[in-house]
């Protein structure tokens, strides 16, 4: 091998080394960083209202329910008493007006009476109220994570807890959760 064949092998060779160094650092270059640092992270929480049935059995006493709502018994009774009533006054014609006078303000009389003793009957059921109610609660909705890239920091919400690094991929994180392995 001649003097200048070997010069121009060795120049050769550097030539590539340069051009092959040139162009790693230029993809580096080109690509970026291959991570962020993650500077801070903090849970992101939201205020949630939960609407709930708050129900209570209650004792509570009301009016019975009436059977005979005319209150024809009453009536009847009574004008049958009165009427026996006013057929013990007078004689003749006016035993007769005494026993219908008697019978009318007895069936009055009656009706009244049974009237009260409705009124009065009462009842008491238990019932089953209902209310709604809500209750706040806080639900973890992602993640504030503040990272640097490039001598700057930035700041984005995950869905996902980072470690200490943030994927990069053509310049710009990569905020898509992991996949681990089982």
């Amino acid at each position: 091998m001649n003097k200048s064949m070997a010069q121009g092998l060795l120049v050769g060779a550097i030539a590539a080394v340069v051009a092959g160094a040139g162009a790693v650092t230029g993809d580096k270059a080109i690509k970026g960083p291959a991570h962020a640092d993650v500077v801070a992270v903090s849970e992101a929480y939201q205020t949630v209202d939960k609407p709930q049935a708050r129900c209570e059995n209650v004792q509570v006493t009301r009016q019975a329910p009436v059977q005979d709502e005319h209150r024809i018994a009453g009536t009847v009774l009574g004008g049958l008493a009165g009427g026996a009533l006013g057929r013990q006054v007078g004689g003749g014609s006016g035993r007769d007006i005494a026993t219908v006078a008697g019978a009318a303000a007895g069936g009055y009389a009656g009706n009244q009476v049974q009237k009260s003793l409705q009124q009065r009957d009462r009842v008491t059921v238990t019932e089953r109220r209902c209310r709604t109610v809500v209750q706040k609660s806080r639900q973890l909705v992602g993640y504030d994570v503040t990272y640097e890239l490039k001598g700057q920091q930035h700041r984005v919400r995950t869905s996902f807890r980072p470690g200490a690094t943030l994927p990069v991929k053509d310049g710009a994180v990569v905020l898509e959760a992991p996949v681990r392995a089982s």
